[in-house]
C-alpha cells in the first residue's frame, strides 16, 4: 500500500465560522492553526495547502487566563538603534485594532515559510460580530462545547 499524498489540485476547501466570544485566546489559535493547516483531515498532506477558510468574529472579546491580560507584552524593533517597543494585551485589545492579537497567536503557531504565509490568507479575523463572508455559506463550530477550559472565565 503506497502513502497518500494530496494533490494541490485535489484540495476541498470548506469555510468554518467562529465566535470568539469568552474564549481563550491560546486554546482557540491552537485549534484555528490546526485547521488552517489542514492537520483535521485524514488528507493531511504536509507541503500542500489542504487547510480549510476560517473567519473568526468578535476577536476583540477573547480572554486570556491568569494574569496575561495586564502582563502579557508583544514586542517589536523599530528598526533604530534603542527602538525595542513594548505594548500589554490590555492596550492592544482596547485600541484600534483588538483583533491582531488573535492573529498574531495563529501566526506564531504556523510554519514560517512560504506555505505558512499562504496558509494564513485562509484566515479572516474581524473585532464585530458582521463579516462580509455570507456568499461562502460557512459552517459554525461551536469551540466552547468542545472542551470546558475552552470557555474562560469572564
Amino acid at each position: 500500500m503506497a502513502t497518500f499524498s494530496q494533490k494541490p489540485a485535489e484540495v476541498e476547501k470548506k469555510w468554518i465560522l467562529i465566535d470568539a466570544e469568552g474564549l481563550v485566546v491560546g486554546r482557540l489559535a491552537t485549534l484555528v492553526a490546526n485547521i488552517l493547516r489542514g492537520k483535521n483531515k485524514p488528507t493531511f498532506t504536509p507541503h500542500v495547502d489542504d487547510g480549510d477558510n476560517v473567519i473568526v468574529i468578535n476577536a476583540d472579546k477573547v480572554v486570556f487566563t491568569g494574569k496575561k491580560y495586564t502582563d502579557k507584552k508583544y514586542y517589536w524593533h523599530t528598526g533604530h538603534p534603542g527602538g525595542i517597543k513594548e505594548r500589554t494585551a490590555r492596550q492592544i485589545l482596547e485600541g484600534r485594532f483588538p483583533e491582531r492579537v488573535f492573529e498574531k497567536a495563529v501566526e506564531r503557531m504556523v510554519p514560517r515559510g512560504p506555505l505558512g504565509r499562504r496558509q494564513m490568507k485562509n484566515l479572516r479575523v474581524y473585532a464585530g460580530t458582521s463579516h462580509p463572508h455570507e456568499a461562502q455559506q460557512p459552517e459554525v463550530l461551536d469551540v466552547g462545547a468542545l472542551n470546558r477550559k475552552n470557555k474562560g472565565i469572564a
